[in-house]
């Protein structure tokens, strides 16, 4: 399974690559091409949810993002996530996310 992630954060690829085993990390949606699962961090990347759903139409787009950003979650989910779920959720149990 090939996983991608849009992440930026240090720490947060640490805990990701921990959760989920090899991960490739991207910095635009152009990077996710042929992915099983993309991965958003919604702090960052937002704007590239549609984008990635563009370039890897049959992955599992997993977008995360604060809990108290509903409207980021629900463009996320708009745009194509298959999951928008805030970063607690989604660092308590990466792997829960990796289908639909």
């Amino acid at each position: 399974m090939r996983v991608v992630a849009l992440v930026d954060d240090l720490m947060d690829r640490s805990r990701i690559t921990a959760a989920l085993g090899p991960v490739e990390f991207a910095r635009e949606a152009d990077g996710c091409h042929d992915a099983d699962v993309v991965v958003v961090d919604l702090g960052r990347h937002a704007a590239d949810v549609a984008a990635v759903r563009a370039v890897a139409p049959g992955s599992v787009v997993v977008a995360f993002g604060s809990h108290v950003d509903d409207a980021a979650l629900q463009a996320a989910s708009e745009a194509g996530a298959d999951h928008a779920v805030p970063r607690s959720r989604f660092f308590h149990e990466p792997g829960r996310y990796l289908t639909r």
